[in-house]
């Protein structure tokens, strides 16, 4: 049966395409997703993915965020440059058999240099949901960003490859013989205040879980946790300008953004977990009626 829709909302990221039929008045009336990211599909695969997921709903604009509009993706959305909206810009434009697409495009800071595509989205939705709000926010994940927000604009940015580094650690260096699986609250504390207090001494701290696995018999779920606690420690000592005495918000899945959570209550900063699901579909949402404001 055909699912009847004004609009299809898009978040097209590098493992995985979701999409979600929306009614007008910004209702979800039906959702699928696929394991057709773009880390999977050359140019000529976007649009038959995109067909083949929403087969069965109308055809109606859709509006998309993320990789899909990198220079790999379907069509490249032009960075717009910060300080500016976090929607900003004309969107890119391509074409399915079925659908004609709108891609929102990312942002770009020249100094110090940083991109970023598919968080914007979150940041409208933020932004949508919560008028007038000024602060910091941070978006965990494989390349964690954090974002000034003054005045409904993004002001600056900084992203952190913690949780590549997290993987590439743990996954491919000799500690992946000490950090393979588990976790251990109090390892994670220890080793946030490990890295906080001297975060100099990172690369020596890593290298002491591997030693303390053959010498004191430091068991796995701890290593693990202490390796997580580390790698946030430093990243929090890095990008202290932006969350101290700063009102801070967490957008992301709810293991790893509570992690940032329970780190950054410890330096005395009370920080607000979001949902991002839900922030990616208000920004999406505010992208629709900016689009459609244009026509």
């Amino acid at each position: 049966m055909t699912v009847s829709c004004t609009w299809i909302a898009v978040d097209w990221g590098t493992t995985h395409l979701r999409a979600w039929a929306m009614s007008a008045s910004g209702s979800i009336l039906a959702e699928a997703s696929s394991a057709d990211g773009m880390g999977t599909l050359d140019r000529a695969g976007f649009g038959p993915a995109l067909d083949r997921l929403c087969a069965d709903w109308d055809t109606v604009p859709v509006i998309a965020c993320g990789m899909v509009g990198s220079r790999q993706g379907w069509a490249e959305a032009p960075y717009a440059t910060v300080p500016c909206a976090p929607l900003t810009g004309p969107f890119a434009t391509v074409s399915s058999d079925r659908f004609t697409v709108q891609i929102i495009p990312g942002l770009k800071q020249p100094t110090p240099a940083d991109v970023m595509r598919g968080e914007e989205t979150q940041i409208a939705g933020f932004l949508a949901q919560n008028p007038n709000w000024d602060g910091v926010i941070c978006l965990p994940g494989t390349h964690t960003k954090w974002v000034h927000i003054s005045a409904d604009e993004v002001v600056s940015f900084q992203t952190c490859m913690t949780g590549d580094l997290f993987a590439a650690i743990s996954g491919h260096t000799v500690l992946r013989h000490s950090c393979a699986e588990g976790w251990d609250d109090a390892g994670f504390a220890q080793g946030l205040d490990d890295a906080l207090s001297r975060p100099e001494r990172l690369a020596a701290r890593l290298f002491s879980l591997r030693a303390e696995s053959l010498l004191h018999d430091l068991q796995q779920p701890q290593a693990r946790a202490r390796l997580s606690g580390l790698l946030i420690g430093a990243e929090l000592a890095a990008t202290k300008p932006y969350w101290l005495g700063q009102q801070v918000a967490v957008i992301g899945a709810g293991g790893l953004a509570h992690l940032y959570v329970t780190a950054l209550a410890t330096q005395g900063v009370s920080a607000t977990q979001v949902n991002a699901e839900r922030t990616t579909l208000a920004g999406l949402t505010a992208a629709y009626h900016l689009w459609k404001d244009t026509l």
